[in-house]
C-alpha cells in the first residue's frame, strides 16, 4: 500500500523549493531555499529536513530535456547536466526516485488539484522567461518531449535560445520581449523607456509603461500576444483540449498579452474546435511542478 505522502521538488535556476504533499496533492509542510549555491548539497539537505517514514517516494521537476534518471539539457541549471539524481536520491533515501520536465509535471499537478482537476484533455502552458509546456490526454499526462515553446510560429524568423530560429518562444517569452524592447530603444524607437539605455528592461517594466499609454510598450506586449495566439490555435487543433491552462508571471499582463492571444487563437484554430476550449489561468500558480512532481511517485 502506498504511504500517505510523498516528497515534490522543483528544481529551478534561483530557488529549490521542496515539500511534503499529500496523496490528494495538499502541501504540508515545505522549504525554500537558493540553488544558486552547491545545489546537491541543498537539495539533500532539504530532503533530509522533510523525510520521514510516511514517505512514498521523491519527485523532481527540472527545466530542461531528461530521460527520466538525467538532466540531458538545462540552460538555467547547466551544471546539472548528466547528474545521475534518480540513482543518486535512490541510494541516499531509500526510496523510489522520479524526474521530469518542469512544464510537464506542472500539467500533472493542474489535474490533480488544480483548474484541470475535471477535465479530460487539456494543454498547460508556463509563460515565463521561456515557454514550455505538457498535455494531459484522456486523463493521463502524455510522455512527450513537451517544448510547447518551440513550435515554429515564424519560419526561419528570430534566434531562439535553442538553435532554432521561429520559435513561439523566441517571440512571445518575457526573454522575447525583453529583447524586442531594448532594440526598439536602442533604434531610437518613440517611447517613454529610453531611460533604460542599454540597461536590461523587464517586461514588468514594458507592462508598466503599456498601462500609460506607451505606444511601444502596448505594441511589445500585443505582438507577442499575436504569436502566443498562434501557438494556442496549433495546440487546438492538435489535441482538440477541454482548455488552454496558462501560467507564470506573464500572465499578469492578461488583458493585453493574453486577451490578444485569444481574439488570435479564435481566427486561427478551427471553429468547431476552438468553441469547446476554454483558455484560463492556473489554478495552483507556482506550486503545480511540486505537486506534480510528488504526484510523479503514484504514477
Amino acid at each position: 500500500m502506498s504511504k500517505p505522502f510523498s516528497i515534490g521538488v522543483d528544481l529551478g535556476g534561483t530557488n529549490l523549493r521542496v515539500a511534503v504533499v499529500s496523496r490528494e496533492g495538499e502541501i504540508v509542510d515545505r522549504i525554500t531555499v537558493s540553488s544558486t549555491g552547491n545545489v546537491i548539497e541543498s537539495l539533500i539537505g532539504a530532503i533530509e529536513r522533510l523525510f520521514s517514514d510516511k514517505i512514498n517516494g521523491i519527485g523532481l521537476a527540472v527545466a530542461g530535456l531528461t530521460d527520466g534518471k538525467k538532466i540531458l539539457s538545462s540552460p538555467n541549471l547547466p551544471i546539472l547536466k548528466e547528474i545521475d539524481f534518480v540513482g543518486m536520491l535512490q541510494s541516499r533515501f531509500n526510496t523510489p526516485v522520479y524526474l521530469g520536465n518542469d512544464a510537464s509535471v506542472a500539467a500533472l499537478g493542474e489535474s490533480i488539484s488544480g483548474a484541470g482537476k475535471d477535465m479530460n484533455t487539456f494543454v498547460m502552458l508556463t509563460l515565463g522567461t521561456g515557454i514550455g509546456g505538457g498535455v494531459v490526454y484522456n486523463r493521463r499526462l502524455l510522455n512527450i518531449a513537451g517544448e510547447l515553446g518551440h513550435v515554429i510560429v515564424e519560419p526561419g524568423g528570430r534566434l531562439c535560445g535553442c538553435g532554432g530560429k521561429g520559435c513561439l518562444e523566441a517571440y512571445a517569452s518575457a526573454r522575447a520581449m525583453s529583447t524586442v524592447a531594448m532594440e526598439a530603444i536602442e533604434l531610437k524607437r518613440d517611447t517613454m523607456m529610453t531611460q533604460y539605455g542599454s540597461r536590461d528592461i523587464m517586461p514588468a517594466d514594458i507592462y508598466k509603461y503599456a498601462l500609460e499609454g506607451d505606444p511601444l510598450a502596448i505594441e511589445i506586449f500585443k505582438t507577442a500576444g499575436f504569436y502566443l495566439g498562434i501557438g494556442i490555435a496549433n495546440y487546438i487543433n492538435i489535441f482538440g483540449p477541454d482548455a488552454i491552462i496558462l501560467m507564470g508571471g506573464l500572465i499578469g499582463a492578461w488583458d493585453i498579452y493574453v486577451k490578444k492571444a485569444i481574439k488570435t487563437a479564435a481566427t486561427a484554430a478551427f471553429k468547431e474546435l476552438y468553441a469547446k476550449t476554454a483558455i484560463i489561468p492556473s489554478k495552483l500558480g507556482g506550486d503545480a511542478g511540486i505537486i506534480g512532481a510528488a504526484e510523479l511517485t503514484y504514477c
